[in-house]
């Protein structure tokens, strides 16, 4: 699968979708969740906590492992995804669709450091060898 080229990505595979509104929603990418497997549990960022860029905040756990969520870039956290809650194979079915967390960016250019499509898959293509 490639990655959508209207998001950004980080080098500790997460997406990041800018949205209408001004935030931006976060997820794992498509190579995070194969390499974790059959997703289990997804722990949220609570809203309204404020994050730094690269902090752990989050936590997917699959029958495999489980492992942290980093923050993108620096802002405060909007919204957790409740679906994944119940539904965390979600993530494995439209790790692209199933967001995990939103939040306010500090500061909106953070998001232009971010890795585009591209650059991402040259980080997962360097993993794999």
């Amino acid at each position: 699968m490639s990655n959508p080229s209207n998001l950004k990505y980080t080098e500790s595979h997460e997406w990041v979708r800018a949205e209408a509104d001004g935030t931006v929603s976060i997820g794992i990418t498509q190579h995070a969740q194969e390499l974790l497997g059959d997703m289990v549990f997804v722990e949220a960022p609570e809203v309204g906590r404020q994050l730094n860029a690269k902090e752990e905040c989050a936590v997917v756990e699959s029958v495999k492992a489980a492992a942290d969520v980093y923050a993108p870039i620096a802002g405060e956290v909007v919204a957790a995804n409740g679906d994944l809650d119940s539904s965390p194979e979600a993530i494995n079915s439209d790790p692209y669709g199933a967001w995990i967390f939103r939040m306010k960016p500090a500061n909106a250019a953070d998001l232009d450091a971010l890795l585009d499509a591209a650059a991402y898959q040259a980080v997962v293509d360097s993993e794999a060898h």
